[in-house]
């Protein structure tokens, strides 16, 4: 059995660290044998979750600690995202919006490209859980 593939990356919430972390996630997807369009619809995922960590977590705060952590184990991607932001979880289902106005699409692509998500308040923030399979 071999040991699982692990990255960790420590960004701030600044949206000019979205690029440099969609590149290590593609390479890291790509490294654990994933086809391209599973990895673009992973990357896009993360994408969207950590710019709703922004966005609705710290308020839109450039400044803020965001960590992810990837492990790739027994053929399942497993992405947790921590945040110290306002600990509040997502509606269960999303709002309806305005079709030409941009946002309100984040989680509904985190629900249907993921296999499963979970958000996991924490005492001082949250962890977002993603997981996809091979």
């Amino acid at each position: 059995m071999n040991s699982p593939r692990q990255l960790e990356l420590k960004i701030t919430s600044d949206p000019a660290n979205l690029a440099p972390v969609r590149r290590e996630l593609e390479g890291f997807c790509a490294e654990c044998g994933f086809v391209d369009s599973a990895r673009g619809e992973i990357v896009l995922s993360v994408n969207e979750a950590l710019t709703n960590i922004t966005r609705h977590a710290y308020g839109g705060a450039i400044d803020r600690p965001i960590h992810l952590r990837l492990t790739f184990a027994d053929g399942t991607l497993r992405i947790a995202l921590r945040d110290w932001g306002n600990g509040k979880l997502p509606e269960a289902r999303p709002v309806c919006r305005e079709p030409l106005k941009p946002g309100g699409v984040g989680l509904l692509c985190l629900r249907e490209l993921m296999d499963r998500i979970e958000f996991e308040p924490q005492p001082d923030g949250m962890q977002l859980i993603m997981e996809r399979r091979l």
